[in-house]
């Protein structure tokens, strides 16, 4: 804030005068050097005690000057950090009534509970397609590492009013990416109590965990550990096929190629024709690599294999066209 920085100024300015003026009583009248920081004390806080030692001519002259500036810099002190302050209570008001604002319009968003990596780069992911989200951290200082702009809340996300806070009554999905299993446990048996139709992830560190998440709830767990030791073997092992995929599914990649899901409504021409007549790929250029119908998962789907209103399409292709697709498949 400018008022701090000002405050910092005259702060640094304070300090050289009274180098100043201690220097200029030692060597104009000879006195010690505490003897000139008490007059120099006394004289910029305005108390008016009497002099330590009578002032000769050049003396009170340079006490006139000393003054002047002495006094204009406390009182542009003063009002510096009032001024801070000032801003600080209301900075504070006023960012505690706009996220109370955008806490009530939240619908159908995504709590992440964690501000760890593993939730930084979730949330990074949901930003970049502007997906509604809101982050829950414990720890202030991770939550210092958040991006500006994301709504985020300091709180225990393992209690009941926390995420009632963060209106998951309303929230599509919740993420448990703290660092600890117990607390990640916590977390999902809180979190179902209150939405029984929620979709919920969870962060595993231990092998053992994730059975007792599903228990508690979790629809599904992702141990970060585990992803990583397929992907080192993979790296070695199938190379190739690694590469394809980090083409196919990173955000900015050397092909203007993704994958995606796209759900089929029931309004949509696709609900009940089959994959070769719909003409999926002849129109679009998009192929179809699976059906995901009713928790099942059809991969590479013949011509005849029939698309029913509810399914999701596992898709590739170039973002134009996976747009288009998805446009049809929702009218």
């Amino acid at each position: 804030m400018k008022s701090v920085r000002n405050l910092k100024i005259v702060i640094i300015a304070l300090g050289a005068l009274t180098l100043i003026g201690m220097a200029g009583f030692h060597f104009i009248e000879g006195w010690p050097w505490f003897d000139g920081f008490y007059m120099v004390v006394t004289t910029f806080t305005t108390i008016g005690y009497q002099e330590v030692h009578p002032l000769s001519h050049a003396g009170r002259v340079f006490n006139i000057g000393l003054i002047i500036v002495g006094v204009s810099l406390l009182f542009l002190g003063i009002g510096s950090l009032t001024q801070a302050l000032l801003e600080f209570e209301l900075g504070q008001f006023f960012g505690r009534r706009r996220m109370e604002r955008d806490l009530e319009r939240l619908t159908g968003h995504y709590i992440l509970c964690g501000a760890g990596r593993v939730g930084r780069s979730a949330a990074r992911e949901l930003a970049r397609e502007h997906v509604p989200f809101i982050i829950i951290e414990s720890d202030a200082e991770k939550l210092k590492k958040c991006a500006e702009g994301w709504l985020s809340m300091l709180g225990d996300a393992t209690l009941e009013t926390t995420l009632q806070t963060a209106r998951i009554d309303r929230a599509r999905g919740l993420v448990a990416a703290t660092t600890t299993d117990a607390t990640n446990l916590y977390i999902v048996l809180t979190a179902r109590s209150l939405n029984s139709t929620l979709r919920i992830l969870a962060r595993a560190s231990e092998e053992e965990a994730e059975k007792h998440l599903i228990a508690a709830g979790a629809d599904s767990v992702v141990s970060p550990y585990t992803f990583a030791g397929h992907r080192i073997a993979y790296s070695f092992l199938r190379p190739n096929v690694v590469d394809f995929l980090d083409i196919a599914t990173a955000r900015e990649g050397k092909l203007d190629l993704v994958i995606e899901e796209v759900q089929v409504h029931a309004e949509s021409s696709f609900a009940g024709s089959t994959i070769g007549a719909s003409r999926i790929r002849q129109d679009t250029g998009v192929i179809v690599l699976a059906i995901k119908r009713a928790g099942t998962m059809h991969f590479n789907p013949a011509p005849d294999d029939r698309i029913e209103a509810g399914d999701h399409l596992i898709v590739m292709g170039e973002p134009a066209s996976l747009r288009r697709l998805e446009h049809t498949a929702t009218q």
